[in-house]
């Protein structure tokens, strides 16, 4: 196989792999979205929890299903560098992104004055969207990194022994 056929193979199966985990990362980042207000809405405007307390709770069960969905479907075809390594590195990005989604909702909450329940759902889903993207840069690069491939062999020019 030629080198531009090898590229050519590289560049639609490397294409293949971002859609697809791309497409798994958005439909279990939807359905973690979706836990996630519907459970700060529940607690904060039903039964009555603080808004930072509901946003903590709410995004500590949605973190914890989007664990799930990412090891073992989104990034399934990545590098396996241990459970408790993911674990832990997952966690962290999360609870990084977790704070600020607290610190947004806490914000727009207490100095701004605003109770609405539509104004910090509005404050909530814009630090969500913030968070969504980080934890897809990090996720790829960080807590589930690619698989080690064999580097290419060095080339080998041919010197002449002219100066």
């Amino acid at each position: 196989m030629g080198f531009l056929a090898r590229l050519r193979r590289l560049v639609r199966d490397g294409e293949r792999r971002l859609i697809k985990e791309l497409g798994a990362f958005g439909i279990v980042g939807i359905v973690c979205f979706v836990v996630d207000l519907g459970l700060f809405q529940l607690l904060y405007a039903q039964a009555g929890l603080g808004a930072v307390t509901a946003k903590l709770v709410a995004g500590l069960v949605s973190t914890t299903l989007a664990f799930l969905g990412h090891r073992f479907w989104s990034f399934a075809a990545r590098a396996r560098t241990g459970l408790r390594r993911e674990y832990s590195r997952f966690v962290l990005v999360n609870a990084s992104t977790l704070l600020l989604s607290v610190a947004v909702v806490a914000v727009v909450r207490y100095p701004l004055g605003q109770e609405s329940p539509l104004v910090l759902q509005v404050a909530n889903v814009g630090a969500i969207a913030a968070g969504t993207l980080i934890r897809w840069l990090v996720y790829r690069r960080w807590v589930f990194p690619a698989r080690e491939t064999a580097a290419p062999a060095p080339r080998v020019e041919a010197t002449t022994g002219q100066l």
